[in-house]
């Protein structure tokens, strides 16, 4: 596929955590195991369910006969205590550096603590402002954890752009009427486009800041496939 550059001009940016900032599937995968080794329920069932969206929703899927609100709660806290195989993916650190602490912020489906926890082991700081699935009602595909992400910032959503590596978050900003440029980092190329996508890069390297939005104006060059 020819690669080419397109400049986009917005006031804000939107990112989701796991598969964009952090490489945490060999930690997500470890837990769902366990957790679905416990219950005799399918893995592969689990995590088609899993990605992106709130541990309490995947539960109530896969296993709906089960308490989902103290599963969720006993699944989380061992999360917390089990951070091991979190990394920073590579460019993260040096494109959030490069952006006004006032212009961006991250829109997730994990809870406080658990963000707090592995941005702490990925050595990633903690952002001025985000959004977590203790924030809202809903979580994605529902487009309000991203229409919330734009109220902190206190920004219209047609000046946002999200930045998602899963299907369901994809769909959530596309729902919150965002532009979104999609990462082929944790799904099929395929699978993204599929979802909506505005943009397609092949990781955060390819997303450079060409003006660094001190006044709610970001220029965001990508290198697009």
């Amino acid at each position: 596929m020819i690669s080419k550059q397109i400049t986009i001009d917005c006031s804000a940016i939107l990112f989701d955590l796991d598969g964009v900032l952090l490489d945490s599937t060999r930690c997500i995968v470890r837990h769902w195991q366990e957790w679905a080794e416990k219950h005799a329920l399918d893995l592969k069932k689990v995590l088609q369910n899993a990605h992106g969206v709130r541990t309490i929703e995947t539960i109530k899927i896969v296993a709906p006969h089960l308490d989902a609100e103290r599963e969720a709660a006993e699944f989380t806290a061992n999360e917390i205590l089990d951070t091991e195989g979190v990394i920073a993916i590579p460019g993260a650190n040096e494109l959030m550096s490069e952006l006004h602490p006032d212009t961006w912020a991250i829109v997730t489906s994990g809870g406080f603590d658990l963000v707090q926890a592995r941005l702490k082991k990925a050595g990633i700081p903690m952002p001025k402002f985000f959004v977590t699935g203790d924030d809202v009602s809903q979580g994605k595909p529902s487009p309000i954890p991203y229409l919330t992400g734009a109220d902190k910032l206190g920004v219209s959503f047609e000046n946002c752009v999200v930045i998602e590596d899963a299907p369901i978050g994809i769909k959530a900003g596309k729902a919150a009427k965002m532009r979104v440029i999609g990462i082929a980092s944790t799904h099929s190329t395929n699978e993204i486009l599929d979802a909506g996508i505005d943009f397609l890069v092949e990781n955060l390297k390819d997303i450079h800041i060409a003006e660094n939005g001190q006044n709610q104006s970001i220029k965001l060059v990508l290198t697009t496939r």
